[in-house]
């Protein structure tokens, strides 16, 4: 690798990774243009930490938020996390909300870990992913709607969080995408589009650092003094990028559906089943 190469690859990870067009897909997919040999244990060491550079910026855009979870922790061992579903009830999104959501992919994830990197990292499945990807989330849109009007993330009930866990499951498939799976699952469980949005960047913090963490130590024999330089000009461009993405990407979530982003990953693939054909 070189710096160029990482930049852009920082790029596309700050674009993509909370964007429901999948991240993982888009890192494959640009690698393979960049010529980069995919398999290589420096290539998927950059790729983790060019991840952790992006979830830092969800850490940073939602501190305040995360404080108040984790202010919630002593009423978790006190027992004192009961939630009052009633009608105009007040709600609070808590840490057992955050960990309900995390459970089924962390069990998923440690299961089927080799599996998964064996099988499913490639360019051609991640074609795949990014159709049926799609698919979930028209189908999300035709059925639910925007029905969940003006709810919040408070709102989350922890039924529905362990609902939106078990749709993030589904992201464990590179080219899935965590948010197109986590927002279409909201979506089809009654929460507002911006709520299962906001919802998946925090769950999306904990998983991602325990999932990058773990592969970090899986790879730390292949790190290296000498790629520091475009390691770090990866994390710093994603961690960047991503700050503005989420942005944007909550504000076009007021006006646009998920069907305009599914489009696009339908697309992506054909752009790049045609690559892969030749």
């Amino acid at each position: 690798m070189d710096i160029i190469s990482a930049i852009i690859m920082g790029i596309i990870e700050g674009l993509t990774e909370f964007l429901p067009v999948s991240s993982t897909g888009h890192m494959i997919l640009t690698a393979f243009l960049l010529g980069l040999d995919e398999n290589s244990e420096q290539v998927k060491s950059f790729e983790i930490v060019v991840q952790l550079g992006a979830v830092l910026a969800v850490v940073v855009l939602y501190w305040r938020k995360f404080i108040d979870i984790l202010m919630t922790i002593p009423d978790l061992f006190r027992g004192r996390l009961k939630q009052d579903n009633r009608p105009g009830a007040p709600h609070r999104l808590n840490i057992l909300h955050i960990a309900l959501a995390m459970l089924p992919a962390v069990v998923v994830g440690l299961l089927l870990h080799d599996m998964i990197k064996k099988y499913l990292f490639g360019p051609q499945t991640v074609v795949y992913s990014l159709v049926v990807g799609g698919l979930l989330m028209i189908y999300a849109e035709w059925r639910k709607g925007r029905s969940a009007g003006n709810m919040t993330v408070d709102d989350i009930t922890y039924k529905q969080a362990f609902g939106i866990g078990l749709f993030q499951c589904l992201a464990l498939w590179p080219g899935f995408s965590r948010s197109g799976s986590t927002i279409s699952g909201g979506i089809l469980l009654g929460v507002s589009h911006v709520a299962a949005a906001e919802f998946t960047f925090l769950v999306s913090v904990p998983v991602m650092f325990g999932a990058t963490g773990y592969d970090l130590y899986k790879s730390a024999e292949f790190l290296s003094m000498d790629d520091f330089g475009f390691f770090a000009a990866g994390f710093i461009t994603a961690f960047i990028v991503a700050m503005i993405a989420i942005k944007t990407f909550l504000s076009l979530l007021k006006r646009l559906s998920l069907t305009v982003f599914a489009v696009y990953r339908f697309v992506l693939a054909i752009i790049f089943f045609i690559l892969l054909a030749r």
